[in-house]
């Protein structure tokens, strides 16, 4: 009894042993035929973009994609549609898959250390694109390209010093502001606090200006128009407004041109972003400077994301060129922007 029952214990250990065998072949033919899939179509890039809710977003997505489809890189794109809770379930998503690099747009800075650290256990580097992010470890993500908010936000300060000269000349007597309504970004993004804080730095130290409103129109038109409304009920006496995109600028513009107030002469626009129908705006007069928040970014996503793929280092912290565009530049030289 004793010799069969030893017997029957061997040939168990022999079927478990085989299937063990069998299971870890089929892993490493699982993962031969995942490597030969990137070796034929390139490596496999998730990104998650916040949403689509402007020109200037959707030129950044293209860039991305086309970038992508140029370098033989394979995209799984996801649209957070401006939910920071979808962004996190897209990049678990990621994570499960077994990209080769995330790329996001973070929606907000705070809340991604968990998710990150997920990705890191997973071995995936992370890239971080458009926004900055705030985290415990400034080593769960790899590094940022992107536009300098707080640059833009200095050039606004900048030319409305050099536009208000000769009314800050005369402050110290007539001791009269210069009022300033002002279009905040998302609440929270890192690009809307950056271009709040480089604005207030410029001009922190010329009392002459005063910021009497401060909003969030969230980068949308509809809500640019929404806030122009309010503060135009408020307030009869502004001199500025100061647009943190051009979706909220242009929608504030048809809210001032609907009560008859003439944009660019009765109140001076200062706005960022540097879309098509901006540059149309600057070139009418309507708007008296737009500061470019370049879009167009993917070609020098990928290669970073190339990279990063090949287990080489990248740049921490990367920013692309960007200009500024005034009332007084010789407008026909702008080339079409494509957004």
């Amino acid at each position: 009894m004793f010799h069969n029952n030893k017997q029957i214990s061997k040939q168990l250990l022999i079927i478990i042993s085989l299937i063990i065998i069998s299971f870890l072949v089929g892993c490493g033919a699982q993962e031969e035929k995942r490597s030969q899939t990137i070796d034929d179509e390139g490596i496999i890039v998730g990104f998650s973009q916040i949403g689509a809710e402007s020109a200037w977003r959707t030129c950044n997505t293209r860039s991305v994609q086309e970038a992508a489809a140029e370098r033989g890189v394979q995209l799984v794109y996801d649209n957070a549609e401006q939910k920071q809770e979808n962004q996190i379930k897209a990049l678990r998503s990621f994570i499960a898959y077994q990209v080769d690099v995330i790329v996001f747009v973070p929606i907000v800075t705070d809340g991604w250390d968990n998710v990150l650290q997920e990705a890191r256990d997973a071995g995936i580097p992370v890239l971080v694109t458009d926004r900055k992010i705030d985290v415990a470890d400034p080593s769960l993500y790899a590094g940022f390209i992107g536009t300098d908010s707080l640059k833009e936000g200095r050039n606004a300060g900048l030319f409305l010093l050099d536009k208000f000269k000769n009314e800050r000349e005369r402050f110290d007597k007539t001791g009269d502001h210069i009022n300033i309504v002002e279009l905040f970004g998302t609440e929270g993004s890192s690009v809307a606090l950056g271009r709040a804080e480089g604005f207030r730095e410029v001009l922190e130290e010329h009392p002459e200006f005063k910021i009497v409103y401060s909003k969030s129109g969230d980068f949308l038109r509809s809500k640019g128009y929404e806030l122009a409304v309010e503060f135009l009920e408020m307030y009869d006496d502004i001199d500025v407004i100061y647009s943190h995109n051009d979706g909220m600028t242009l929608g504030a513009i048809e809210a001032m041109e609907e009560r008859g107030i003439i944009p660019g002469t009765d109140i001076v626009i200062v706005t960022i972003d540097a879309q098509q129908a901006a540059i149309d705006a600057l070139r009418e007069g309507k708007v008296n400077c737009v500061i470019e928040c370049n879009p167009k970014t993917g070609p020098e996503i990928i290669k970073l994301a190339e990279k990063l793929a090949a287990g080489e280092s990248i740049p921490r912290l990367q920013y692309v060129h960007e200009e500024v565009f005034y009332e007084t530049d010789d407008l026909s030289l702008i080339e079409p922007r494509g957004y």
